[in-house]
């Protein structure tokens, strides 16, 4: 395994760390603002183009140093990565509806398996494809629900960016392990702007070209030793606290006679909140979550296989009782506006 990824890392943080106070001013031109709204919990306007950013550090940071194999592959994610950081930016000035955005989400995810990437649970395209459309549109989504508090998507996307880079490394797979150095590298160059208080907002630019990215590195990892009716729960620990927040937020949504579009403060993040957690103390117990879910499926990759199961089993069992934790949480306290 080559050390490219180092440089891809160094590089897509130095990129990301220059070009973040431009794409604020261009923000700011452009009038591409974010007003205090139910979603967030921002109280003043804030540039939000901090996704362009993002997503020029990732992408030069990966043509300058990736392997040369690599490119035909990864010019397919480029391209749905750029359709879907277009319509972000677009999103981010004039509000489309999800009518508008839910199709450009299902063509980026389409894309994948046109490159040979997709999820083989089933061993049966029929079924595969579907779920892989569904796996990308789903955690495209996902980590633009979590943009709702500062340092809150950039913060976790760096984290499972950063355990796709080590899964990458232990199992030989020079694009996984790049993909996730670019991701890592991009997101703690805007973190710098971005932790509370935020000077900048990654935007659904960003944010769902992460998520579009993360989903894409939770089907490449793969694993020779291992059978899938194990390993299928690794980028699900991984990637778990999107995951949680989308399901938990739709449910709730769903539970209450609600459309799960509409925006609320319903995720989990709001949740703490409420229950008296400062915003910094809030930020810090989602990361920790990240990191021990991540940590769960570095193990269950370097576990015996029945050890593994157990650990899988465990860690999917702790996130079913925090869903039952949250949705307590919302009953007891429920927040004045929704």
């Amino acid at each position: 395994m080559t050390y490219q990824f180092v440089p891809i890392l160094f590089v897509a943080f130095a990129i990301a760390l220059g070009m973040t106070p431009v794409s604020r001013q261009i923000a700011m031109r452009l009038g591409v603002i974010d007003r205090p709204k139910k979603r967030n919990i921002t109280k003043a306007p804030t540039p939000m183009m901090g996704g362009l950013a993002i997503v020029i550090a990732y992408g030069v940071s990966l043509i300058l140093f990736m392997p040369t194999p690599l490119y035909g592959t990864w010019a397919w994610i480029a391209v749905g990565t750029a359709l879907l950081a277009i319509m972000g930016l677009i999103d981010d000035r004039y509000d489309l509806s999800w009518r508008v955005k839910m199709p450009v989400m299902i063509v980026a995810a389409m894309l994948m398996p046109m490159a040979g990437i997709n999820i083989n649970l089933f061993q049966t395209p029929l079924i595969d494809y579907p779920i892989t459309i569904i796996w990308l549109v789903a955690l495209t989504n996902a980590v633009n629900f979590m943009d709702n508090m500062d340092g809150l998507s950039a913060g976790l996307s760096a984290i499972a960016g950063a355990f796709f880079m080590l899964l990458g490394l232990s199992q030989n797979l020079p694009l996984v392990t790049c993909m996730g150095a670019a991701v890592l590298g991009a997101c703690l160059g805007f973190l710098t702007f971005n932790f509370n208080p935020a000077s900048t907002f990654m935007g659904d630019m960003g944010a769902l070209a992460l998520g579009y990215n993360l989903g894409i590195l939770g089907i490449l990892i793969e694993f020779d030793t291992k059978p899938i009716g194990i390993t299928w729960m690794i980028p699900i620990l991984v990637l778990a606290l999107p995951i949680f927040d989308i399901n938990l937020v739709v449910f709730t949504r769903l539970s209450e006679g609600r459309s799960p579009v509409d925006a609320g403060k319903d995720h989990t993040s709001h949740r703490l909140l409420s229950a008296g957690f400062s915003a910094r103390m809030t930020l810090l117990i989602l990361y920790s979550a990240c990191l021990f879910f991540g940590s769960l499926g570095i193990l269950i990759s370097t576990y015996p296989d029945l050890t593994a199961w157990l650990i899988g089993v465990g860690g999917l069992g702790l996130l079913g009782i925090s869903f039952i934790l949250m949705t307590w949480f919302r009953r007891r306290f429920q927040l004045s506006k929704t």
